[in-house]
C-alpha cells in the first residue's frame, strides 16, 4: 500500500515530528545516553527524517529496494554500523526507527482527520514502511556481525599455522586442531611463503595436534607435501600416534612416498643428517 501524503506531510510538519520524536526518544526506558550524545542523535534523527521524504518522492513507499530508496537504506545501514561500533543492540537499533511511528501516525491523523478514509491508507501504509526499514537494520547488523566473525576465522586460521624456522634450511609447521579444505588452503600458503622466504630444503610438518587423520585429511597432507615439492623442499611428517597409524593403515593411506617419524625431534635429527649437519653432546666433542 502506497503512502502518497506522506512526502507532504514530512515537509510541511518535520519540525513538529522531529522534536516529537526526539523527545520520545530520550524520554523511552531504553535510551542511551551512555552511548550517544542528544546533538548527535538528533543530527541522526534529522537526516533520516530528510532521507526519508526525498525518498518517498522519488519511488513511492511500497518498496524500498527500489533506485529511489538507495540513499536511505545506505544511510540506515552506515548508522546501524555506526551504532553497533558504539555498543547498540540490534534491538535498540531497531527502536531508533520504529519509535518513530507514533509521532508521524499522530501527525498523519492531524493533517487528515476529515478525511478518515484516506487516513487509514496513509497510516496502514506508513505502518509497513517503518517496519520494512527497521528490519533493515537488523540485517545490516547480522551481516556486519558475519563480517567480523568470518575476519576472526581467517585471523584465527593464520594463527593457527605458525611456520617456525627451525634451523638454516628447516622450518617446521605445527598443526593443531582439524584440517579442512578451507585450513589447508592457508596451511599451503603459509608453508610455501615461508619455504621462498628462508630458502629451506626441507619442512617439518607435525601432527602431534591433530585429533584424528582419516582419508580426507590424509589427502591435504599429501598435496601440501607435492605444493612444497615443487617449490624445492622436501617434507617429513612428524607426530604420528600409534592410534592414528593403526588408523591410516586401516583406511589403506599410502604415505609410502613421504618420509614420517613419530617425534618432531626425530624428524628434525633426520632434517639437520640430510642438511649436512649433526648435533652432538658437548662431551662428545671434547672427548
Amino acid at each position: 500500500m502506497s503512502c502518497t501524503r506522506l512526502p507532504v506531510i514530512l515537509k510541511s510538519s518535520k519540525s513538529q515530528i522531529l522534536e516529537e520524536w526526539l523527545r520520545q526518544q530520550l524520554a523511552s526506558a531504553g535510551a542511551r545516553a551512555d552511548l550517544i550524545k542528544d546533538s548527535e542523535l538528533r543530527k541522526q534523527s534529522d537526516d533520516f527524517l530528510t532521507h526519508v521524504q526525498r525518498s518517498a518522492e522519488g519511488g513511492g513507499t511500497e518498496s524500498i529496494r527500489t533506485p529511489a530508496w538507495t540513499p536511505t537504506l545506505e544511510l540506515l545501514g552506515e548508522l546501524t554500523r555506526q551504532r553497533e561500533r558504539m555498543g547498540f543492540s540490534p534491538s535498540e537499533t531497531a527502536l531508533f526507527v520504529f519509535s518513530l511511528k507514533e509521532p508521524l501516525l499522530a501527525q498523519v491523523r492531524n493533517d487528515l482527520k476529515k478525511e478518515a478514509e484516506v487516513m487509514i491508507e496513509e497510516s496502514i501504509g506508513i505502518s509497513g514502511l517503518l517496519d520494512k526499514l527497521g528490519l533493515y537494520t537488523t540485517e545490516v547488523y547480522q551481516a556486519s556481525r558475519e563480517e567480523v566473525i568470518r575476519r576472526q576465522q581467517e585471523e584465527l586460521l593464520e594463527l593457527s599455522t605458525p611456520v617456525v624456522k627451525m634451523w638454516d634450511g628447516i622450518v617446521a609447521l605445527p598443526l593443531i586442531g582439524t584440517l579442512d579444505s578451507a585450513r589447508t588452503s592457508v596451511v599451503m600458503e603459509s608453508l610455501l611463503q615461508r619455504i621462498v622466504e628462508t630458502g629451506s630444503e626441507i619442512a617439518i610438518i607435525d601432527i602431534t595436534g591433530v585429533p584424528t587423520v582419516d582419508t580426507l585429511v590424509a589427502q591435504h597432507l599429501l598435496k601440501t607435501v607435492a605444493a612444497a615439492r615443487l617449490m624445492g623442499a622436501d617434507c617429513i611428517i612428524s607426530g604420528i600416534r600409534p592410534q592414528i597409524a593403526q588408523t591410516m593403515v586401516h583406511l589403506a593411506i599410502d604415505l609410502s612416498a613421504v618420509t614420517t617419524k613419530a617425534t618432531m625431534a626425530e624428524a628434525l635429527k633426520t632434517a639437520l643428517l640430510r642438511t649436512g649437519h649433526r648435533v652432538v653432546k658437548e662431551a662428545a666433542i671434547k672427548a
